[in-house]
């Protein structure tokens, strides 16, 4: 699936449909503060994502309608990935051990 990278988002976010389709399911439900900063409830389950020869596991938020489909940036980290600034194409650079 093709998902918006967005650096500025924490979290992965892909519609509960989509989720459900292939077989991830909740496992506990968070808080989330919108920009707008209305608090909303979401379900989250793990998920193994993979780019080119990257994998690795991360928390996913069930997205509801409305909600933006985006590749977060806790997943680029579990992956090693950064966005390259001048061909706006995610590189690889390795994991970060902060």
């Amino acid at each position: 699936m093709e998902l918006i990278v967005d650096t500025g988002r924490v979290f992965t976010w892909i519609n509960k449909d989509t989720l459900a389709s292939i077989g991830i399911k909740p496992r506990r439900i968070r808080q989330f503060r919108t920009i707008d900063g209305r608090m909303v409830m979401r379900s989250v389950g793990l998920i193994t994502i993979k780019y080119e020869d990257y994998e690795g596991d991360i928390e996913v938020v069930f997205g509801e309608s409305g909600d933006a489909e985006v590749l977060g940036v806790t997943a680029l980290e579990t992956l090693g990935l950064e966005v390259d600034q001048v061909s706006g194409k995610l590189k690889y650079v390795g994991r970060l051990a902060l």
